[in-house]
Formats: structure tokens, sequence, C-alpha cells
């Protein structure tokens, strides 16, 4: 277990405004890996007997005071008990070196939050759901197919970070690109050994080019203006470790997908360039507890924040029905 204990911040430092209908607090729980992972609680106030909860993690390169604050906020004036975390070696969770991702580590970042919630004594253990946003909709999968504790998934806005980094956007990457990528990834890895330090890959681009692609103009109307900046976020500043990329390069996070039995649904806008990636992982699914939803008109970021736009309604729905 790590020694060092982390210092939280305790004022309130949300790209959101809080809510005067739950109460909040900074918690903290450990990973089987030993590292120690910050989060912020979420409780309706008034709430009687053990609640329903829910663990609520991403975008990738983001932190719990973006996104993900704001849907577990959502949700705990809604009912539920809930958790917003920030992914082992980023924002005020633990883990060194600083800036790296796993796709073993970071689904097991999901199953340490059940692990929290679980032994909570306001918290049914039987009644515990995820939500992963953009990259972490495809962690959340993969813990649902490992984890037969988590009775309720929800994906929203999903990324499939295997297969983004593995084939490019849209696939377009072929094997020889692929291997020059390994190439390069790898003479990076000598000379981040060789300095003692990680060469960070950048974030969100900055200033944005005129040219640049839908896509990258949405992820800097998020991350690069007030109104989704954070100083701790990765994507709205240095961004990751360059050579986080080999680890999800030959390993697939949804390859077992087909055999999650709890209920999955699966959030996406219809615009948005990353449609792709929920529309395939939902053809994966099986039983007849699996629901895709598609929200006309709305691109990836829409569903970060635009609170006219995220389902909230449907969220409670699914979750009132699966986490009874």
């Amino acid at each position: 277990m790590e020694n060092a204990k982390l210092i939280l911040t305790e004022e309130w430092d949300k790209t959101f405004p809080k809510s005067d209908k739950v109460n909040h607090r900074k918690i903290t729980f450990h990973n089987r890996y030993g590292i120690t992972l910050a989060a912020d609680l979420y409780e309706p106030k008034n709430a009687d007997g053990k609640l329903p909860a829910i663990a609520v993690c991403g975008p990738f390169g983001a932190v719990k005071e973006q996104s993900s604050g704001l849907y577990a906020q959502t949700l705990a004036e809604r009912g539920f008990l809930t958790i917003a975390f920030d992914p082992s070696f980023t924002g005020e969770s633990g883990g060194q070196p600083r800036y790296v991702a796993s796709p073993d580590i970071n689904t097991e970042d999901f199953s340490a939050a059940v692990d929290f919630l679980s032994v909570q004594d306001n918290v049914d253990p039987e009644r515990i759901g995820i939500l992963g946003i953009c990259g972490w909709g495809g962690m959340a999968l993969n813990a649902a197919a490992i984890d037969t504790r988590i009775k309720a998934t929800v994906a929203s806005t999903m990324y499939d970070m295997t297969r983004v980094n593995a084939r490019g956007y849209f696939d377009a990457m072929d094997a020889d690109a692929r291997y020059e990528l390994c190439k390069a990834l790898n003479a990076q890895r000598i000379k981040d050994y060789k300095n003692g330090s990680y060469q960070l890959g950048g974030g969100v681009v900055d200033p944005l080019p005129e040219d640049a692609p839908f896509y990258v103009k949405d992820y800097y109307d998020y991350y690069k203006t007030e109104r989704g900046y954070h100083e701790r976020s990765l994507n709205s500043n240095g961004g990751w470790n360059m050579t986080s990329a080999l680890s999800f390069m030959n390993m697939p996070i949804l390859a077992y997908s087909d055999e999650i039995r709890s209920a999955v649904l699966v959030i996406h806008g219809e615009k948005a360039h990353s449609c792709y990636f929920s529309k395939d992982a939902f053809k994966h699914l099986k039983g007849d507890n699996k629901e895709l939803l598609l929200i006309p008109d709305a691109v990836h970021t829409d569903l970060y924040d635009r609170m006219d736009v995220i389902p909230f309604d449907n969220l409670e729905s699914f979750y009132h029905e699966y986490l009874k």
C-alpha cells in the first residue's frame, strides 16, 4: 500500500455549481495494486437506509471535477449515493509515474470503487452500478465483463481506447503505420529511461489550428475554455505520457463484452465522431437487458456537460430498474 497520504483540496473547484440537494465530501480508497484513489462522494440529503450506489469515471484525460462529477452530483440529486473518482496516476489520486494510463489498472479502478461502496454502512452492496464516460465507457464495459458485483453499467459517449490506439480513428491505421508508431514509441521509451522522466504527449492542441477537424474543435471547446478547463485535467494541460499508448495497442478491452450478464445502457450522440465505437460495442452485447440510446443532433462533448442533452431521466429510470 502507498505510504504517502494524499492531500485533497477542500474548496469547491468543480466546473459545475454545487447542488444544495446533496451532501458532498472527499474520500479515498485503494485498488488491489496498492494505489490510493481520490474521489468526491455525493449523497442525497436526508437519505435513510441503504442506498443504491454508482461509481463514475471519465472522460479519458479528465478529472473528477469535470464531467464525471457533474454526472455523480446529478444522480445523487435523484436518490443514488455516488462517487466520482480520479483514475490511478491522475488528478488527486496516487500512483507513480504520473499521467500514465493502463487498460488493466484503469479497469481495476472501477472494481476498487465497487470494493469501497460495498462496505459503506449506507450502501446496499447488491445494488451497485458504474458509469463510464468517453474512454472510461470502454473501461466500464470491461469491468462489467469481469466483476459480477456490478449490477448495471452505463457507457456514455464511449471510446474503445484499445481500438483507437491500435487502429487509429475510423480504423484508418494499417499494419505498416502501426509498426512505425510502435518504433517511435519504443524509441521514446529509451529517451525517457535516459532522462529519468516521461515525455508528455500534449493535451488538446492550443492554439487551435484553423483547419482542425471538427472533433478537435469539439474537444477544444470543452477542455480549453471556461466551459470545462481544470488545472488538474490532462487534456486541459500537458496530456498523457507519450508511451501510454503502448499498453493499449495489443490489449482489446472489449474481447469478453458478450459475456456481460448484467444490465448495460450505451448512450451516444448521433453526430459524434465517436458514435461508431458505441454502435459496434453494442452489437456484441447479449441479452434483453441491453439498450443503445442515440441522442439526435448531439456531438461527442455534448454528453460531457450539456444538461439539456444528457438523458438523465433515462439514466435514472435505468438505474432504478436494475438497482432495485
